[in-house]
């Protein structure tokens, strides 16, 4: 057994239920710190133990004190962490604090929804932009769009909408954004929930990955003409990233399990709902990965090595998929939920989301992360 692995402990969850809506919903749609004072005896991580793990040089814990966050963010030495409430948080030397966020709609109220996927726009420095997607409700229904922030003063104000009317229900809002490799913006979009359908639906945006320009435009090379699509039938996509040779990857929500990783290619369709797991259907593609009769609930990932990690939310791990070898296992355990994950030289950092609802929060939750590489590929 490596050395490194005598600081994990073991934990118990309670869980509530249903994976049937992805990310194991509650019942009553809960979320946030609304259910921190109900946890029962024993429910509780225990703060020490990821003390340890960080004082035995391993695990480091670099902010906390973090309200559900959602997407990592560096640039040189400064973090920039979204938080599903509407703030952006900022990490720097040994500092944090929280930026609020000033949008033209109201974010929505709905479980897994508000201000999700967040990424600084290139040439940040001197633009001050980023790019965000978030969930809101109107008189006609709930929606997600994707619009372009200012930072002035400490605040983000809401300025260009790039995307408008993104499906939106109850769950499966899907909302990861990313720069890729070509200078294009990605986002994944979920099917809504209550209507699959839509993601076979090339003419809806729902259960998607689309592409953007910076200037909110369909590019010309996509996939279908005038069209945001660039892969399809997907159910509640959250993860991105790309290997150094461009290869695309995404990670997905299955149903009550078959949690998915994909190869994304532009125009294929990935089959929801149609097909899970390994089932097969002509024009559809089978992922590389994927969780059987197990739930991972993947959110964010990231490249490295070959090697795919990937945020677990009720896998409660980060997960390393070696791509070549074809196989999987847990790299990071010990810390509760986890909702994205970020490489940068030797480091892997992550977020836990423990006061989402859905977790066992430990005093100073939510938190995030760096451990070295090295330690995870030995």
């Amino acid at each position: 057994m490596n050395k490194h692995w005598y600081v994990w402990f073991a934990m118990l969850f309670v869980f509530s239920a249903c994976s049937g809506a992805g990310e194991d919903a509650n019942p009553d749609g809960s979320e946030g710190r609304q259910n921190q004072g109900q946890l029962k005896q024993g429910q509780k991580q225990d703060l020490q133990e990821q003390e340890a793990a960080a004082q035995a040089g391993d695990l480091e814990i670099i902010a906390e004190n973090l309200d559900v966050p959602w997407s990592i963010n560096k640039l040189g030495e400064t973090f920039y962490l979204s938080e599903r409430g509407g703030t952006i948080v900022k990490v720097e030397g040994g500092k944090t604090s929280r930026q609020p966020v000033a949008l033209k709609k109201g974010l929505s109220q709905a479980s897994e929804a508000g201000l999700l996927g967040f990424v600084l726009a290139p040439g940040f420095n001197q633009s001050q932009k980023a790019f965000a997607y978030y969930t809101y409700k109107n008189g006609s229904g709930q929606f997600n769009r994707i619009v372009e922030l200012t930072l002035e003063d400490g605040e983000w104000k809401e300025g260009q909408l790039l995307l408008d009317k993104i499906p939106s229900g109850r769950f499966h809002h899907g909302g990861r954004l990313k720069l890729g490799p070509d200078g294009k913006l990605y986002a994944t979009a979920g099917d809504a929930a209550t209507r699959p359908e839509i993601a076979q639906d090339l003419d809806s945006l729902g259960g998607k990955i689309l592409r953007l320009n910076l200037d909110g435009s369909a590019p010309d090379d996509n996939p279908f003409k005038d069209s945001y699509v660039y892969s399809y039938g997907h159910r509640n996509p959250q993860g991105l990233a790309w290997d150094k040779g461009g290869m695309m990857y995404a990670s997905e929500h299955g149903p009550s399990a078959h949690d998915e990783i994909n190869l994304i290619k532009p125009g294929n369709n990935y089959g929801w709902p149609e097909i899970t797991g390994t089932e097969k259907k002509e024009g559809m593609e089978t992922p590389l990965f994927q969780s059987g009769d197990d739930t991972w609930a993947p959110s964010g990932m990231a490249v490295h090595n070959g090697k795919l990690y990937v945020a677990s939310l009720r896998g409660t791990a980060v997960r390393a998929f070696d791509v070549g070898a074809k196989s999987s296992k847990e790299v990071v355990t010990g810390v509760g939920r986890i909702r994205d994950v970020f490489i940068e030289g030797d480091y892997l950092y992550f977020i836990s989301n423990n006061t989402d609802g859905r977790g066992t929060p430990a005093a100073g939750d939510d938190k995030l992360f760096r451990i070295k590489l090295a330690d995870l590929e030995q």
